[in-house]
């Protein structure tokens, strides 16, 4: 129903607003470099932070050598566990195989397989690091790498090369804890 007194609506909304000043042009910005993509500046940090502490960890202490033996047992952890770990008697119940990988590539598989394994509650697993014997020349990085890592981790109770029959001095063997 309209209302014979009602006027336009648009004549309404001028007569109530007054009147209006028109807004100037606005000039587009100059058009020069394009920003530069975002980069992912802490991840880059924390990768050459790790990278200069397990050079750290090298330096540190006598680098393990090809046909070296890695070993580790927490103080904890009875010696006859650790006996029956260096003989090979648990059951391997996962494995990580790192030939071919680079030491940061290493290092991410190596975190990766351990949180795996403790999810899935693993107490014996195999990594297979290789003996080191490609190389530069130096000690082998990713026996080392695997070494230094497994020492610093608290779910390690303990390390052992394995049995010849199950990778020797190319390989290891690692005692979880349970959750």
């Amino acid at each position: 129903m309209s209302y014979p007194d009602d006027e336009d609506d648009a004549a309404l909304f001028r007569s109530a607003i007054g009147e209006v000043t028109p807004m100037r042009p606005v000039e587009p910005p100059p058009v020069g470099k394009p920003k530069p993509k975002p980069r992912a500046r802490m991840k880059e940090l924390d990768e050459s932070e790790a990278l200069g502490e397990f050079a750290r960890l090298l330096r540190s202490s006598t680098p393990l050598e090809a046909g070296d033996n890695a070993s580790y047992r927490r103080d904890n952890l009875p010696p006859r566990m650790f006996q029956r770990l260096k003989r090979g008697q648990y059951s391997v119940q996962d494995e990580l195989d790192l030939h071919g990988a680079s030491a940061a590539q290493a290092e991410n598989l190596l975190r990766q397989f351990l949180l795996e394994a403790r999810a899935h509650e693993h107490g014996c697993v195999r990594i297979i690091h290789g003996k080191g014997l490609q190389s530069d020349g130096g000690a082998p990085v990713l026996k080392n790498l695997v070494d230094r890592m497994l020492r610093q981790r608290n779910d390690v109770l303990a390390f052992h090369s394995a049995p010849p029959t199950q990778g020797g001095t190319g390989a290891v063997l690692v005692l979880l804890a349970n959750r």
